[in-house]
């Protein structure tokens, strides 16, 4: 097996089931060769220490523009995984991070909790006045996160369809022509340039208006390149990774009616519940792609330096050997050692965020609607295609 080059990415047996390969990559081929759908090779990793150590390690990021790097999508700036789309390594990371990183602290988000409350709930009332069967992704999971967002970042609510459009052409592997990726990239980049303007002249209790305050302040810290790439990843990233898992949460607790009977009965377990699910996710994505510039040790040998590596985190959350009943869900659970939110220092910075929105769209749904279920057998939903966060393609629910 460690001759033999796998197609990649894999496809699922069902949207809430893993694909066959994770299991057996990581008992028999943990660092496994890949084939892309660009046609580049890469190796990818699938085992919890493994993708820990390398998603740890400072000197490697996802800046995916070495000349020997695997090309990941269609996009020829490499998408989301291009230079102009990350900061640096190193010192310049760390400096990025410390000034971000002030704004997306844990008790900041908790002092949004109302405010997210108060809007879930007014999203699960328009979906309930409209009537069953109703598509939640549609109804709650896809405009919750960006309203937050848009709060976070003072943008009008009204624009979130061209997020919608700009997100969904960026973000995918394989739908859409170089053209269309890059009109979509021109058209993000000069909204958020005239965003970033009226915020300058106008000033708020927003990010983006702390940090052109940073930049403005002109003591190096933060360059227009940074602001711009932390104004776009925080729009692209802030919504399409808590909207899809918003869906997947859900059809997770509903596919088994007694998980969802269980918060009913305890909801103070809301908190490990989603720790716990966003663990136990089996429609994690494409993965995070880290390019080696050092020779990396890991359980199965070395790689060299100059391979492109994807650090498979669904496949590592169901680790046997890192995590105790790994294919079972465990709402009570904790601690909980999934790598959802990455680790080290590349770790997600909006992870405090990501926690606050999951934790209060689960508890108003069980709130206002205990007798929510799935409008269609489990076995019936379909995943997302293409698309490097995952996702359901619909949740149709009833109550």
């Amino acid at each position: 097996m460690e001759s033999d080059v796998f197609d990649y990415p894999f496809r699922q047996p069902g949207a809430l089931e893993p694909p066959d390969e994770w299991a057996r990559l990581r008992q028999e081929c943990p660092v496994a060769r890949i084939k892309l759908e660009t046609g580049d090779e890469a190796v990818l990793l699938t085992r919890h220490e493994d993708v820990k150590s390398v998603l740890a390690d400072p000197r490697f990021s996802r800046q995916m523009d070495a000349d020997d790097a695997a090309r990941l999508t269609a996009d020829e700036s490499g998408g989301p995984f291009g230079g102009e789309n990350t900061v640096a390594t190193g010192d310049a990371h760390l400096r990025w991070r410390r000034i971000v990183g002030r704004y997306f602290t844990a008790k900041r988000m908790a002092d949004l909790r109302p405010r997210i409350a108060e809007a879930t709930e007014r999203f699960v009332g328009d979906m309930v006045r409209h009537g069953a069967p109703a598509d939640l992704g549609a109804a709650v999971g896809f405009p919750l996160p960006v309203w937050v967002i848009c709060q976070l970042l003072a943008v009008p609510d009204a624009d979130r369809d061209r997020f919608a459009y700009w997100s969904d052409t960026l973000l995918n592997l394989n739908r859409y022509e170089q053209s269309e990726i890059d009109a979509a990239q021109a058209g993000f980049v000069a909204y958020l340039r005239d965003h970033i303007a009226d915020r300058r002249a106008n000033p708020g209790d927003d990010l983006i208006s702390e940090l052109v305050a940073v930049h403005d302040a002109d003591d190096g810290r933060l360059s227009e390149g940074e602001l711009l790439m932390t104004a776009q990843g925080l729009l692209i990233a802030g919504h399409e990774t808590t909207s899809s898992m918003i869906s997947k949460m859900a059809a997770i607790l509903l596919s088994d009616r007694r998980r969802w009977e269980r918060l009913l009965a305890e909801p103070a377990l809301v908190r490990t519940a989603v720790e716990e699910l966003l663990r136990f996710d089996t429609n994690a994505g494409f993965g995070v792609p880290r390019y080696l510039s050092s020779d990396v040790t890991v359980s199965a040998g070395t790689i060299a330096a100059g391979t492109t590596v994807i650090c498979q985190l669904g496949a590592a959350n169901r680790d046997p050997d890192a995590i105790d009943r790994a294919d079972e869900l465990d709402v009570t659970r904790a601690p909980n050692g999934h790598l959802t939110f990455g680790a080290g220092p590349h770790s997600c910075i909006g992870q405090a965020l990501a926690r606050t929105e999951l934790q209060t769209v689960l508890e108003v749904l069980l709130r206002t609607l205990p007798t929510l279920e799935l409008a269609v057998p489990p076995e019936q939903l379909r995943p997302t295609e293409g698309l490097i966060v995952g996702g359901l393609h619909e949740l149709p629910v009833r109550w």
